[in-house]
């Protein structure tokens, strides 16, 4: 009878609360709740602690058994990884050792994943030592669980290793890492690694184009992406609408909005909020913001309602397309439309008329607002006064972040530029003592460029590459022609107090500059030039490579760290706002 009645719990994920308590009075009555190993017991423990998620109540029973088998404690560990409190998992997990209780290898997978829950590094690296040492390493899904949680708390060299120790790997090991690797910036390793699976004899899936997707997008690698999304449309995952969205963020952080536009249109699957969502992001990152307003307005027609990332996504339109009317217009509307504004939708009203030089009527949005303004939304306001160089409001934004605690080195960076285009040159100087003081180092410039599947990166002033006197002397050629076309550099935007020609030169080698000399020397005529860059581009550099795009007769697209400039025929995609 026992038997029987634990082959049929096996079977069953899910009880009623009355059936459960019938099961519960049935153990009771039987004796069988007593057992030293009672599997029904443990379905019991289960039922509580997962399908009806009355851990507490699990937590009771389990108190009233004598002596807890090995999957009794595994049922409570298991119902801590979805609660509010996953850690006390790892507390169980010592407490079952601590009474020296056997450890299985499921044990150890239910700690890690809760672990993984509340990014837990110390408490995983204790869960391996044990792992190694009880002999559990084998395991291809422990070995899974371990490298997933490594990666998801960012420890990536430890969740390569795992992986490169695993005696047996399964679709799932090699799916965790091109995924940690993709989210833990390394993109370049995620996309090897998506090669070697093949390779291997692994054909990939679902989740495996999504980690190679995610890879591309970040690399900006258009060519690999158009690979994988071929291979997706023969393996039809085109029906699966995770994997529709993450290629059409691909297409559109490659560059390709059109693409990616094309791929929303043409879904068979039922397109969801995400969906939505990534496209309106889209076209807000190529500054098309009538037709982000126009997908907004048809996402509601459609039936799917938007939520706050919908509105963040319009808004972010508005801001790049400087619709300030109509980016006003919707966060009025919000409310009346059920969704509550929070921090980001006030720092993008903010950014919204900071773009449009009305710094006041921010300030006073700032003031205002009903929640506490956080550090970025006072950055956003620090930029825009740059960008307007409006020293007064720059200078008390710039005491408030102090007050803060911002240590960004963004802040103090803005505050000299602001300086630096009055040529209050000692107050720039005081602000670079001020960052020594700190300890605050200045993020350098990063361009890098994709050519024949190599990624080329360029810092400022950069002479490490191996074509570097091509490259000065391909510079030193756009310099003189774009001259002829009436370029003076915009030297306020060097933050340093010398001489006009010594600013030239340091504008001329910008990293963004470095990158667009080399995509012109390395490919043939005609062929866009992509760039991807870790900061915003800027003034000067924005100017001459519309002059490039021009005078060579080149598209050429930078995605800097806020947006996408397409630059074509002496013109850019931004019209000249950003």
């Amino acid at each position: 009878m026992a038997s029987s009645l634990d082959s049929l719990l096996s079977k069953c994920t899910t009880l009623s609360l009355p059936h459960t308590k019938q099961l519960h009075a049935h153990l009771f009555t039987t004796g069988q709740f007593q057992l030293p190993i009672s599997p029904s017991r443990s379905k019991l423990l289960e039922l509580y602690a997962l399908s009806l998620g009355n851990l507490s109540f699990a937590i009771l029973t389990f108190s009233q058994i004598r002596t807890p088998s090995t999957n009794d404690w595994n049922a409570i560990i298991r119902g801590f990884i979805q609660s509010p409190n996953p850690t006390n998992a790892f507390a169980w997990y010592k407490s079952m050792i601590s009474k020296s209780r056997k450890v299985d290898a499921l044990t150890c997978s239910f700690v890690l994943k809760a672990c993984a829950r509340v990014l837990a590094r110390l408490e995983s690296i204790q869960i391996h030592t044990h792992i190694v040492r009880k002999g559990f390493i084998a395991d291809a899904l422990l070995g899974t669980t371990l490298l997933d949680v490594y990666a998801k708390v960012g420890d990536i060299d430890s969740a390569e290793k795992v992986f490169d120790e695993m005696v047996k790997r399964d679709i799932a090991s090699w799916n965790a890492l091109i995924s940690g690797f993709a989210q833990g910036s390394k993109p370049t390793e995620a996309l090897s690694l998506f090669k070697r699976m093949e390779i291997d004899g692994f054909k990939p899936n679902e989740i495996s184009v999504l980690g190679a997707l995610s890879a591309c997008a970040q690399l900006g690698d258009f060519k690999e992406g158009e690979k994988i999304h071929g291979y997706i449309k023969v393996e039809r995952f085109d029906m699966n609408a995770q994997v529709c969205n993450a290629v059409i963020d691909m297409y559109a952080k490659c560059g390709f909005v059109d693409k990616a536009y094309l791929v929303f249109e043409s879904m068979s699957c039922r397109k969801d909020i995400v969906t939505w969502n990534t496209m309106i992001m889209a076209f807000a990152m190529h500054g098309e913001g009538c037709k982000a307003l126009e997908l907004f307005e048809k996402m509601d027609q459609s039936g799917v309602s938007p939520d706050d990332v919908s509105y963040l996504a319009v808004l972010c339109a508005c801001n790049h397309g400087g619709l300030v009317e109509e980016g006003f217009r919707l966060f009025n509307s919000m409310e009346n439309c059920g969704v509550k504004p929070n921090v980001k939708h006030y720092g993008s009203v903010v950014d919204l008329l900071g773009r449009a030089g009305r710094l006041h009527e921010a300030y006073d949005i700032v003031n205002s607002m009903p929640m506490v303004p956080d550090i970025v939304l006072w950055q956003t306001l620090l930029g825009a006064s740059r960008t307007h160089r409006n020293v007064e409001i720059a200078e008390t934004v710039s005491r408030k972040l102090v007050e803060m605690g911002s240590n960004h080195c963004g802040d103090f960076v803005l505050l000299s530029n602001v300086y630096a285009a009055r040529e209050r040159w000692a107050d720039v100087g005081r602000v670079r003592e001020a960052m020594k003081n700190r300890d605050v180092k200045k993020v350098p410039g990063l361009s890098y460029i994709e050519g024949n599947g190599v990624i080329h990166k360029f810092y400022n002033a950069d002479k490490s590459h191996e074509s570097w006197r091509e490259i000065y002397a391909k510079l030193d050629e756009i310099r003189f022609r774009v001259k002829e076309y009436g370029y003076v550099a915009e030297t306020s935007f060097v933050l340093h107090d010398i001489g006009e020609e010594d600013k030239e030169n340091v504008l001329g080698h910008h990293s963004e500059k470095l990158a667009v000399a080399f995509g012109l020397i390395s490919t043939s005529e005609g062929t866009p030039i992509q760039v991807i860059k870790n900061l915003r581009i800027c003034g000067d550099c924005h100017f001459v490579i519309k002059l490039i795009s021009k005078i060579y007769d080149r598209e050429i697209i930078v995605r800097d760290r806020v947006r996408f400039h397409r630059f074509k025929e002496g013109f850019c995609s931004c019209r000249d706002y950003w």
